[in-house]
């Protein structure tokens, strides 16, 4: 069964602008009609360490966590903070392992500091390993994320093909994003199908021609041919996670994130 939920990080990129919390974010998401939550690291605030009372500020407006996303200032690219983004992993399955079903998703490696791309691969595919074999001692499903932002070594399809080849997909999986890897002049459709094997849940956005982010059915994402293909993905877990970039959203997150709910209705019931 399908189900949509919404990601934070519309809230996230308004920096210093967005001085509300973690209830707001629920509340206002579970008034818009959604089921879930995706909720990053940097979101979370003062919940981080009390999942207990996270679950039931969730429950009390009628969510459950989808997953929880976390990002490293190394960009997971820099060998000699392996450790250092371990520990944060470790410290992150502790808090999903409280929401059963839950998915630890890990956000897009980036280029941090100067060398040879080959390395950043390397370094990146030894840290997702690493992390997807913490998820399995913690019984919690771990994928990465891949995004088109500032410096991202995930971009192109030859970035995902390099990557990937380095990764176990039975450790690691994906969560692909549609805005990103359209902006990635990716065949949209193709690379979805090629990986679909590692597909978690689906991160739903969209974007014009241009790559410039637009409100969902509002671009040129196929969007109900991409659900299709990847409800019909074996290790799918049935989360469809909206999250919006587009400037209705840098201006009025909460107005964009009902919008993005009302568009889902006409093509999800």
């Amino acid at each position: 069964m399908l189900q949509i939920g919404c990601q934070t990080y519309t809230w996230e990129m308004l920096g210093e602008r967005w001085s509300g919390g973690p209830a707001e974010l629920i509340e206002t998401i579970g008034a818009a009609g959604y089921s879930g939550i995706e909720i990053t690291n940097r979101m979370i605030g003062g919940y981080a360490h009390r999942p207990a009372a996270f679950g039931r500020v969730l429950a009390e407006h009628g969510l459950e966590l989808a997953a929880f996303a976390c990002a490293s200032p190394s960009g997971f690219t820099e060998p000699d903070q392996l450790d250092a983004d371990l520990a944060m992993v470790d410290r992150a399955l502790d808090f999903v392992a409280a929401f059963p079903g839950a998915v630890l998703s890990l956000g897009s490696a980036t280029v941090m500091s100067a060398g040879p791309r080959d390395e950043k691969f390397a370094a990146a595919a030894t840290f997702y390993n690493a992390a997807g074999r913490l998820g399995q001692r913690a019984g919690v499903p771990v994928a990465l994320h891949p995004s088109s932002h500032h410096d991202t070594l995930l971009f192109t399809r030859a970035d995902y093909d390099q990557l990937f080849d380095q990764l176990d997909p039975d450790r690691i999986g994906w969560v692909p994003d549609t805005g990103h890897i359209l902006r990635g002049g990716h065949d949209i459709l193709d690379t979805l199908a090629t990986y679909r094997d590692r597909i978690r849940y689906l991160h739903l956005k969209d974007v014009d021609a241009n790559g410039e982010w637009r409100m969902l059915g509002s671009g040129i994402c196929e969007t109900r041919a991409v659900i299709d293909l990847v409800a019909a993905s074996p290790n799918f877990n049935g989360w469809l996670i909206l999250e919006e970039e587009s400037d209705l959203a840098a201006a009025d997150p909460a107005k964009a994130v009902r919008q993005n709910r009302e568009t889902m209705r006409t093509l999800v019931a």
